[in-house]
């Protein structure tokens, strides 16, 4: 199969927030052309567009799946509800056979058992890391385990049904899964490499952490009770980011293997994930400190680029800050691209097999509106790179 990369470009800017703390709580910064900027990682923005898509019902459950260390009570629930006669502790001593069968290492947490010596109930083991599984593979080690239910650990000492096990979880991965990889460090055959690249998002301007001092006031305080009921402080920034995201599509496709669904051809699942992709980074949001500062913005421009050659970040039209004489950022963070990214591209880029759709809002955008196809809803951008993406699938390697 050909490359083909897909390279997400957007410019969003947020009000005073704190989207993603650092271990002292204040606003992640980075040092970037000299001066600190505003940062978000990519781990926040990664797990805000993959929440995005179950939020939103951008692609069908079936489809996602599940990142956990509690993967036998997950799986325990799936036996059940496929046989009933198979509840409580026996569906949980079936499916942590089987999740070990797959080579995942189990353990029962010690504030587990500690918790069970005054219950009395026997505890859930849990995997020993973060394990992310889809929701086809825990169904068919379900299945699996039901069908050894009788004598699951004679069933799984038979070499062949230990091997089905292995295979059901290393294979018809998840949209999820195939976009932001697995992995898992003591069992290497269970790694999948991720189809996606995500920047940390920086600001395109220098920023200062600044601090919010509050204070909260005790309702049945009397008259004579003066003074806080509480006081603290909270830090923020407030930036114009630029945010930059890669898609493998080539990549993509070889982890959906043959699909989601039997009655499709193979483009179809990875259409749908593009686009649920796209859609899901365009319009998500990390929610650090959202209920304090209701940092609700969208992106002002998007520029998305489909393309042979390697994938290219347009960051360091930044490098040289932008200064804001003018009090904004969006309008001259906007020109540095315009000018340049078809520098770049002149000299780095095919413009022969490159493709380029943009979305912007408001005047301040303007410039960018000659960089490629104009798409007047995020709607119509995200069906637009689906159909090219499926186009570029079909023909021939």
């Amino acid at each position: 199969m050909n490359r083909i990369f897909l390279d997400v470009h957007a410019l969003q800017t947020v009000p005073p927030s704190n989207l993603n703390r650092d271990d002292t709580g204040a606003p992640k910064t980075a040092v970037y052309g000299g001066v600190p900027r505003a940062r978000v990682s990519s781990q926040a923005w990664k797990r805000a567009t993959r929440t995005y898509f179950d939020d939103e019902r951008l692609l069908d459950p079936g489809e996602l799946g599940v990142r956990t260390k509690k993967v036998v009570e997950v799986l325990a629930e799936r036996i059940a509800a496929l046989d009933e006669s198979l509840r409580g502790q026996q569906a949980l001593e079936l499916a942590n056979a089987t999740v070990q069968a797959t080579g995942l290492k189990t353990e029962v947490p010690k504030r587990k058992a500690d918790a069970a010596k005054d219950s009395g109930a026997a505890p859930a083991p849990e995997a020993k890391y973060l394990v992310f599984l889809s929701s086809r593979q825990l169904d068919g080690l379900a299945r699996h385990a039901v069908d050894g239910a009788a004598d699951i650990t004679a069933f799984f000492k038979e070499k062949t049904n230990k091997d089905k096990a292995k295979e059901i979880a290393d294979s018809r991965h998840s949209v999820d899964i195939s976009l932001f990889g697995r992995m898992v460090a003591d069992s290497a055959d269970f790694n999948v490499d991720a189809a996606v690249q995500v920047a940390h998002a920086l600001s395109v301007h220098r920023v200062e952490n600044e601090s919010d001092y509050y204070t909260a006031v005790d309702d049945e305080n009397t008259e004579e009770e003066t003074g806080a009921g509480m006081i603290g402080t909270v830090d923020f920034n407030s930036a114009t980011l630029y945010r930059y995201a890669a898609l493998g599509v080539h990549q993509l496709a070889a982890n959906l293997g043959e699909g989601l669904r039997e009655d499709e051809p193979r483009t179809e699942p990875v259409r749908r994930a593009v686009e649920a992709f796209v859609h899901s980074f365009i319009a998500s949001l990390p929610t650090g400190k959202i209920n304090t500062f209701g940092h609700h913005t969208l992106p002002d421009a998007v520029v998305v680029k489909l393309r042979t050659t390697r994938p290219i970040s347009f960051v360091a039209a930044f490098e040289d800050p932008i200064r804001g004489d003018q009090g904004g950022h969006v309008r001259e963070a906007c020109d540095r691209l315009a000018a340049y990214i078809p520098d770049i591209e002149r000299a780095y880029g095919h413009e022969e097999s490159t493709l380029t759709w943009v979305l912007r809002v408001g005047p301040n955008t303007l410039k960018l509106a000659d960089l490629g196809t104009e798409s007047d809803t995020l709607g119509d951008l995200v069906t637009a790179v689906g159909h090219a993406v499926a186009q570029r699938l079909e023909q021939p390697a």
